[in-house]
């Protein structure tokens, strides 16, 4: 046999080797990321290159101010409908934050506007994203039931515990490629339910975990002003701040890495992760944000975590 023949000889039983202890011991490598459809990816960005001024939210007083006025609009419960039989704003429709949000846009409106609320505002955001990509006018209700409507003056008369129900809407249809995505996001809430990333959230026990364990498969990603930033962020995070133009920004974030995005208590995260995981991203949003002691007894704050400038 020529050395030749015998190079390669052994060079074959070295690679069979390998690939045979490769097996057995298997090294972690990140998933690999859909690539989003490219008209998926132009909404998403058309999307926060046009945030308007409201930042797709409306006040809980003036939400209840609409409802007082009988103001032409569809109110959408995504609370669960447990929640929504014991008492909701007369009108609303219920939605559950799931499956049931890709499954009615074919029963939305595109003659008036869409408020939505859930308990706290962060589902609500990621809703709001999803729908206004969707070709519809959508608002959020700010701080949701638990820490908004249910704190305005007199929001009892206006409760009902009758169902209302969603029809069909002639002529609204919604791009296919868009709403591809929007069901695969929340057929996707299934698999993350059962871990520490349901509802595409994290406690903020859990961020801090991930935080002293300086796990390198994790990133945090602060979407709130520059200069809340520069008074104090969570350590190693990054800064986007929420509003038009952040899409621009999108492209130096890293798409093997589990991105944590946080705001002031958790609203626009909701927002930011909704774009994030339709462009491909692994994002999830801190509960309740920083935390703003007056409005949001949570958040990063609140719990006494620190932060650095």
């Amino acid at each position: 046999m020529s050395i030749k023949v015998k190079v390669l000889s052994m060079l074959l039983v070295v690679t069979m080797l390998l690939g045979f202890t490769g097996a057995l011991n298997p090294v972690s490598a990140a998933e690999p990321v859909p690539v989003p459809h490219a008209s998926v990816a132009a909404v998403v960005n058309e999307y926060f290159a046009n945030l308007p001024a409201d930042i797709n939210k409306i006040g809980e007083k003036e939400f209840i101010d609409k409802v007082k006025a009988g103001e032409k609009m569809l109110i959408l419960d995504i609370r669960s409908a447990a929640d929504y039989g014991k008492g909701h704003i007369k009108g609303a429709v219920n939605a559950p934050w799931g499956t049931a949000i890709s499954d009615n846009l074919k029963n939305l409106p595109a003659d008036r506007p869409i408020m939505i609320y859930c308990y706290t505002g962060q589902t609500a955001g990621q809703t709001v994203a999803l729908i206004k990509m969707a070709g519809f006018d959508a608002k959020s209700v700010n701080l949701g039931w638990n820490l908004g409507i249910s704190k305005v003056a007199g929001y009892e008369q206006y409760l009902e515990t009758k169902e209302n129900k969603l029809t069909p809407v002639k002529g609204v249809t919604v791009k296919p490629d868009i709403k591809a995505a929007i069901d695969a996001y929340c057929k996707g809430l299934d698999a993350v339910k059962p871990t520490i990333y349901a509802n595409y959230k994290i406690s903020e026990d859990e961020a801090k975990k991930l935080l002293d364990v300086k796990d390198p498969k994790v990133m945090f990603l602060s979407v709130r002003k520059a200069e809340d930033y520069a008074k104090g962020h969570i350590k190693g995070a990054v800064n986007i701040p929420f509003g038009k133009g952040m899409e621009q920004k999108f492209n130096t974030l890293p798409k093997d890495k589990k991105i944590i995005v946080y705001c002031y208590t958790g609203q626009t995260a909701g927002q930011t992760v909704a774009g994030l995981r339709l462009l491909g991203y692994d994002a999830v949003s801190l509960n309740a944000g920083m935390g703003m002691p007056s409005t949001v007894p949570a958040g990063w704050l609140n719990k006494g975590y620190p932060v650095v400038q």
